[in-house]
């Protein structure tokens, strides 16, 4: 084999294994708040928002905090550095990533499942 495509190949190689741990790191892993605490990772956790519990906006920090109940059952104040996201009210379930700090989960990001507008019950029938 050619030294040049010996070279191309080693960086190939290194590249692919780069993407993929970086990936691998970038994912997390689904997990509770007891789990996510134990294991000190990066993770996502699914539950749902509290919503007897305050719900706060602090704009000289730009951090947002809520309390959130994972499908344990577990419940954890959640800290997340950036304004409320859309449609927080009409969330059905919530998947939130970061970790647990202490007693608070710190949130990196925040995915919203918001209730489908395109269930059976309204779908309009077709032929009538």
């Amino acid at each position: 084999m050619k030294p040049r495509a010996i070279i191309g190949l080693v960086l190939l190689v290194g590249f692919t294994v780069v993407l993929f741990s970086t990936f691998a790191n970038q994912v997390g892993e689904y997990q509770n708040f007891s789990d996510a605490e134990t294991s000190g990772k990066r993770v996502h956790v699914v539950g749902e928002w509290i919503r007897e519990q305050p719900v706060a906006y602090d704009p000289a920090s730009n951090t947002f905090t809520f309390h959130m109940r994972d499908e344990n059952g577990t419940a954890r104040r959640v800290e997340y550095g950036n304004p409320k996201p859309a449609n927080f009210e009409d969330a059905e379930r919530l998947v939130i990533e970061g970790h647990v700090d202490g007693e608070i989960f710190v949130a990196e990001n925040i995915l919203v499942k918001c209730p489908s507008k395109y269930n059976e019950t309204s779908a309009p029938s077709v032929g009538t």
